[in-house]
């Protein structure tokens, strides 16, 4: 269908009237145009927000981008207008639209769903409708308004069909996650609204010519308004106030939330009132304030720990085929986790936009993944290598840091603020080890009484660590320096194999693979609480957040990354910052810049091959090759930079493709 038209957007103006306290401003559809009312003006007179539409219909808004959407049911399209530019308008979506009937912004998640009663389907895409997709199409038969729960990640729309209902499913769309609220003594049901501060549901029901109202679940249902409403449409919750359109007297009215008393006309003599929401920031909470982020095998989850019933939420990610460890930056709201399928390190915002792989090459099973959140730089370990490396958060500048000494590296732990970085290993000789961030000055800090020591956790404050041996059945906790060692919790009824391992505020939080759920105690009284998480299968990494709170601290590293052209390891005070290089480059004489070397000389180091500068004196790089056993003898070809050498375990001769420049190199194959 095509179809010319003109929008034209007129700001809201700052007229001065006398309000009541607490109660709105109302946003509505008009067909031809979208308006405002105050709900406490004594005149109600509305305010052209919008005009020259051909049929708007449903609505929503982002309050803190200032932006509205709307549905145009004529045009069959979506459209979005920024508040404060008269002249911005855009298409969101302009194809397979047919009657899109409701219409819902996620404010945490920044996606757009909306009902379409003609393909009787719901659907999400990114706010600029990008990556759309289909959720649910099958059990639909003419599915109306939607609403959203971003929190807790629900979703709740209305169907008037020949088996009029209210449904409830995930907002990721999975069917498991779907389930029929109200089927019974329903008929026409139009208008949903949720209540997020009592956790309700109100909807409108045009044939009853009532207003309903039950819990979330379903569960105590009742009536709220009935008799009097001639043809309810849409609906809105505000404080204690109910707001709805009525068809058949072209008007907006209100009542109390529970009672359905003191019923007041708030405005009238509307050409065609749609769909209706109360505009107010207080509508659009910041959202969730604690979470655990978990990494299961196959996706990840965020479980809100402000929620009594403790809601999980899949984010919306692809290929995740067994993700291991899970980490946070809080600066970029970016989440990392390492797949030992995938053999990668991806990361992507919480609201599922920005997935890609950091680190994809020379990696066989990452395993823990740390950031530094001052630096900008991302540790992890490698139980395939036996490694742990470092690079910057999008990947570049990768650097192996240790190779020696390492059997079964597992979990990392960072503490920027004095320089050092922690790692468990469960190996044949298992410990637990700290080093300076570079990887330099490594000592052990437990190695007896410990087995499988999985889960590890700072604590910053009290400067003790925390790790819990999924052998041993216990949680432990000693001084950061591996002095002071006490047991916190024990007993393998309690923690039969421990495995993710988080810390925030006074608990500790782990999963366990044998009873399949997620624990916490409270370190400080040793108190057990009931199970977060109970039944669920394939737990593997943790990390707790507090969303509301950005990690303070800042260290020579924070600012301009130390003067570092690449990478920079801050170390314990009073020790100055360092600059380091990433493989291919070597350190200049200042100490700062990393440039190509002209000049350097490799040597065979058993299980590795190393190369030292010829020129400086800050270099003694491990190049990272897969495969060395017992390397002897080396040669270098200069003309297509490839390293032959010999390995008397494998006897045969190997050849390594060496990328001089940047990278990293692997057998047969230039990695650039």
């Amino acid at each position: 269908m095509t179809a010319k038209f003109h929008l034209w957007l007129v700001l809201i103006s700052c007229y001065s009237i006398v309000r009541a306290p607490g109660l709105p401003q109302l946003l509505y559809a008009n067909r031809r145009d979208i308006r405002m009312v105050d709900a406490g003006s004594p005149q109600s007179n509305a305010t052209v927000v919008m005009s020259g539409l051909e049929d708007a219909a449903a609505l929503d808004f982002l309050y803190d981008e200032e932006v509205i959407f709307w549905t145009d049911v004529s045009l069959e399209v979506i459209q979005a207008a920024s508040f404060s530019d008269p002249q911005t308008k855009w298409d969101v979506i302009t194809t397979g639209l047919v009657s899109p009937d409701g219409l819902a912004c996620d404010w945490l998640g920044k996606k757009l769903y909306w009902t379409d009663s003609d393909t009787n389907r719901i659907e999400v895409s990114n706010l600029d409708g990008s990556y759309r997709k289909v959720l649910f199409w099958q059990g639909l038969d003419q599915p109306r308004a939607i609403a959203l729960d971003p929190e807790n990640g629900y979703m709740y729309w209305s169907d008037w069909g020949e088996e009029p209902k209210i449904e409830k499913a995930g907002m990721d769309g999975n069917q498991d996650t779907r389930h029929v609220l109200i089927n019974e003594d329903i008929h026409w049901p139009n208008g949903l609204a949720i209540d997020y501060v009592e956790s309700k549901l109100y909807w409108a029901d045009a044939k009853r010519q009532s207003i309903n109202v039950c819990n979330l679940d379903g569960t105590s249902k009742r009536e709220i308004l009935a008799g009097t409403l001639p043809h309810p449409f849409s609906l809105t919750v505000f404080a204690e106030k109910i707001y709805w359109t009525d068809w058949d007297n072209h008007a907006i009215y209100s009542c109390d939330k529970r009672t359905g008393k003191s019923k007041r006309k708030i405005h009238g003599h509307i050409f065609s009132p749609m769909y209706i929401h109360a505009f107010s920031g207080k509508k659009q909470k910041k959202g969730f304030h604690e979470i655990l982020l978990l990494a299961r095998r196959t996706d990840l989850r965020r479980i809100s720990l402000d929620t009594p019933d403790y809601t999980d939420v899949v984010l919306q990610l692809t290929d995740v085929r067994h993700a291991v460890a899970i980490d946070y930056d809080h600066i970029d709201d970016y989440v990392y986790w390492t797949d030992d399928e995938t053999r990668a390190i991806s990361r992507a915002h919480l609201d599922g936009s920005g997935q890609e792989m950091v680190v994809a090459t020379e990696v066989e099973s990452p395993d823990g993944v740390a950031v530094d959140w001052i630096a900008r730089n991302l540790y992890w370990t490698d139980t395939g290598t036996n490694r742990i490396e470092v690079a910057r958060l999008n990947g570049t500048s990768r650097k192996v840091l240790i190779s020696d000494g390492l059997d079964e590296p597992r979990a990392i732990a960072l503490d920027p603020y004095y320089g050092y970085m922690y790692w468990t290993d469960w190996g044949k000789q298992p410990k637990i080890e700290r080093s300076f961030l570079d990887g330099t000055e490594r000592v052990h800090l437990v190695n007896t009484s410990i087995v499988w020591p999985n889960g590890l956790a700072l604590d910053f404050v009290h400067r003790k660590i925390y790790w819990g041996d999924a052998r041993t059945d216990k949680i432990e906790v000693a001084n950061m320096d591996g002095s002071g060692r006490e047991i916190l919790l024990s007993g393998p009824d309690i923690l039969p194999h421990i495995f993710g391992f988080t810390l925030l505020g006074d608990y500790i939080y782990w999963t366990d693979w044998q009873r399949r759920t997620i624990d916490r105690v409270n370190r400080f009284t040793h108190k057990l609480t009931r199970p977060i998480v109970d039944l669920l299968p394939d737990l593997m990494g943790l990390k707790a957040v507090n969303m509301s709170l950005t990690l303070a601290g800042s260290n020579a590293c924070g600012k301009n990354n130390g003067g570092c052209s690449h990478l920079c390891f801050m170390r314990p005070p009073p020790l100055a910052h360092i600059c380091a290089c990433p493989m291919g480059l070597e350190l200049m004489k200042d100490s700062k810049t990393c440039i190509v070397p002209e000049a350097f000389l490799l040597f065979a180091h058993r299980t590795d091959i190393r190369r030292i500068s010829l020129e400086y004196n800050y270099n003694n790089v491990i190049i990272p090759l897969q495969g060395v056993q017992e390397a002897t003898a080396l040669d270098f070809d200069i003309n297509d930079s490839r390293i032959y050498w010999t390995d008397t375990d494998l006897k045969v001769g190997t050849v390594c493709v060496v990328c001089v420049y940047v990278c990293m190199c692997v057998p047969k194959k230039c990695i650039i």
